[in-house]
């Protein structure tokens, strides 16, 4: 019905539920029945204009998961391929109450943080967050986006720190991202820093190999450092990947995959995003395309 989407088969494999409904199911107003689950991920993030990063690609990642996407917007940005030209932060009780809202009617089984902005945002956050009680969190600490802006302010940087990474199941920054968590200099490796941002207070870590030499992810929950490798597609288009990869590994966390499971699964889907970008929209950095769109084909 959709020649537009490459496969319906391939877009499932990796997040296919392995067992029965997901954590916080409840009777009433359940969406899941006859064995068949799809779990509610909540995305707390930033909106971007242009389609490619922040909500837009979270609620994408988890279509392609399988699974049921709600928001909490933090800020609207206003942005294309190239650039940001504003920022406006919601006022932190917008952001309470939009995950108040579905959390009373619909329930969360996790939940992916991206662009946060502000400390009082972060704060809010922190309150929004009991809500939830004890669904999966994913962080992905979003400072700079791919054109260069500022996502979040200097004098937040600490109470996402101290107040959020404490709570997360799983945190996943690139490296200049750990590098700014932890106050390490440049010389400081993927593995370091897992075990630096790690001792900060998540459950586990993933160091994204977006900015290294190698694509490799480092995986580490205290115990020994996992290398996930991967491919570097030169020619795709990344802008939303990071956003992509975050939400992937919630969405695997809610169907009952262990954090390393989930983060090996994520590194696959965001690196078949990045392949097959769509690098002919807009005149900057392309989105990436995780919904595998085929960009030679109508819809039928």
């Amino acid at each position: 019905m959709c020649g537009a989407i490459r496969s319906a088969a391939t877009a499932g494999r990796l997040c296919r539920a392995e067992a029965g409904p997901p954590r916080g199911g409840r009777e009433r107003g359940s969406i899941y029945a006859a064995g068949v689950t799809i779990p509610r991920l909540l995305t707390i993030a930033g909106s971007d204009s242009g389609g490619g990063a922040g909500i837009q690609a979270d609620l994408k990642a988890f279509a392609r998961c399988g699974c049921h996407g709600m928001s909490a917007i933090t800020a609207i940005t206003a942005q294309n391929t190239r650039e940001v030209t504003a920022v406006y932060p919601l006022p932190p009780e917008a952001v309470v109450e939009q995950v108040r809202s579905v959390v009373e009617d619909i329930g969360v089984d996790a939940v992916k943080i991206g662009m946060l902005g502000t400390a009082d945002t972060i704060l809010a956050v922190e309150r929004a967050l009991a809500l939830v009680r004890d669904a999966p969190v994913v962080i992905d600490p979003v400072m700079v986006a791919e054109s260069g802006a500022v996502l979040l302010d200097e004098d937040a940087r600490d109470a996402l720190r101290d107040r959020l990474l404490p709570r997360a199941t799983v945190v996943t920054p690139n490296l200049p991202e750990a590098r700014v968590l932890t106050g390490a200099g440049d010389k400081a490796g993927a593995e370091e820093l897992a075990r630096m941002v790690h001792a900060l207070g998540p459950r586990a870590v993933v160091i994204t190999g977006g900015h290294r030499d190698e694509a490799t992810d480092v995986f580490f929950d205290g115990s020994e450092p996992v290398s996930i490798p991967g491919e570097r597609y030169a020619d795709g288009a990344a802008h939303g990947s990071g956003c992509t990869h975050s939400s992937a590994l919630a969405a695997h966390l809610a169907r009952g995959f262990s954090p390393l499971e989930a983060a090996r699964a994520a590194k696959e889907i965001a690196a078949e995003a990045v392949r097959h970008g769509l690098r002919e929209i807009g005149e900057g950095a392309g989105p990436v395309n995780v919904l595998g769109l085929d960009p030679g084909s109508a819809p039928t």
